[in-house]
């Protein structure tokens, strides 16, 4: 049996169009900060981004006391993924912004205030179905082919090899035995725009070897001699053409990406997570099911565990909660049910304030890795109170 996960390069089209968004509410959120920020005072945010040819289009809904230069955050943002030349695809000096934000829906800001609306509470900012996903493949308690392509992407963009253009995306194949464990990589796929002024004519025939060679040293022990590797199947692809002169990039576009991989079983629920602010249950709810499925398998009760969370617009508590520990579990899915709602908070403002998520910071960081990080969100910190309450 062989399961494959997808990643790709912060500098691919979506991610650039997600690192916008999530680089602007952290703008706002920095601001905020100054005139004092709280759960209470939080701003509002929805935003949406659409990167093409060289002119962007950012939209949305946003509610909030300041002002931020949005055209500002835009070039700061795309400049720093290092797009500063056409000849990359894209240039953030000189590319075309269009501001079309608008503020938020007055029906909406009433159901997150807890000073109005009909519950005097934090609701949630939508209704939404939300996943999250846990197994004991991993140190970090995720599956294999995920944690393994998504920091070979991480690797590709800190390399220091100035050939090795900003967009790009990959794809790892993990070979698994008759018990469902994995035992190694069998196929690498990595596809990267390459800036061939920096490879003169006789040494283009040493880029697809030094892409091999970082691939393989990121992957580690899992490779073998007869891990079959690909690089740009097509045969070309020049920086002039990749990211908006070549694609589109779309807010949202790379939930699969960023939700473990397409691994089976962890589904998908929800929508865009990193340009929201996390009275946004898309947000706040996906690092929740998470925190929840990795403790429940840390503590031993399930080697794997999915958890749904459904909520509805303007009411905290989530609506529904549904545990799949897919017949690995130590105790019943409906015993997960009870003690999830009995010691994890999973109201906005619960998640809000357990995963600091009025930090700026945490937005900058999350277009690239949602769960691979050092988040509040991936402690196991919940492991002796869940073990305690199984055997109660």
């Amino acid at each position: 049996m062989q399961i494959t996960s997808e990643s790709v390069k912060v500098g691919h089209p979506d991610i650039v169009s997600d690192s916008i968004a999530a680089n602007i509410i952290a703008a706002i959120l920095d601001e905020e900060k100054k005139v004092g920020l709280t759960v209470d005072t939080m701003p509002h945010c929805g935003i949406e981004v659409f990167l093409g040819k060289g002119l962007c289009i950012v939209g949305g809904e946003v509610a909030t006391r300041i002002y931020v230069d949005i055209e500002r955050s835009v070039r700061e943002t795309v400049l720093s993924i290092g797009y500063k030349d056409y000849c990359l695809g894209l240039n953030g000096n000189s590319m075309g912004i269009l501001n079309t934000i608008i503020p938020q829906s007055p029906d909406i800001n009433i159901g997150t205030r807890a000073d109005m609306g009909k519950y005097k509470e934090i609701g949630a900012g939508d209704q939404g179905i939300i996943y999250g996903f846990a197994c004991d493949e991993t140190p970090e308690l995720l599956p294999l082919p995920y944690v393994l392509v998504t920091k070979m992407m991480r690797t590709f963009e800190t390399c220091g090899n100035s050939i090795f253009a900003p967009d790009g995306k990959g794809q790892v194949t993990v070979e698994y035995d008759d018990d469902g464990n994995p035992t190694r990589v069998a196929t690498v796929l990595m596809s990267n725009a390459i800036d061939y002024r920096q490879v003169p004519e006789a040494f283009r025939s040493s880029v697809e070897p030094q892409a091999k060679q970082i691939a393989m040293e990121c992957l580690g022990k899992w490779v073998d001699e007869n891990t079959e590797f690909l690089f740009n199947p097509t045969g070309e692809w020049q920086a002039l053409n990749s990211c908006s002169a070549a694609d589109s990039g779309v807010t949202g576009r790379k939930l699969v990406v960023q939700l473990y991989g397409g691994y089976p079983g962890a589904q998908l629920g929800g929508g865009a997570i990193v340009n929201k602010s996390p009275e946004k249950v898309d947000c706040s709810a996906t690092f929740g099911a998470r925190y929840v499925a990795k403790n429940i398998v840390a503590a031993g009760l399930a080697r794997k565990c999915s958890v749904q969370l459904a909520y509805a617009i303007g009411i905290a508590r989530p609506i529904s909660i549904y545990v799949n520990n897919f017949g690995t579990g130590t105790i019943s899915n409906n015993k997960l049910v009870s003690i999830i709602k009995e010691y994890f908070d999973l109201s906005p403002r619960g998640m809000i304030e357990r995963f600091d998520l009025l930090n700026g910071d945490i937005y900058r960081k999350i277009p690239q890795s949602l769960f691979l990080g050092d988040y509040a969100w991936e402690r196991t910190d919940m492991v002796e109170t869940l073990k305690q309450a199984a055997t109660v």
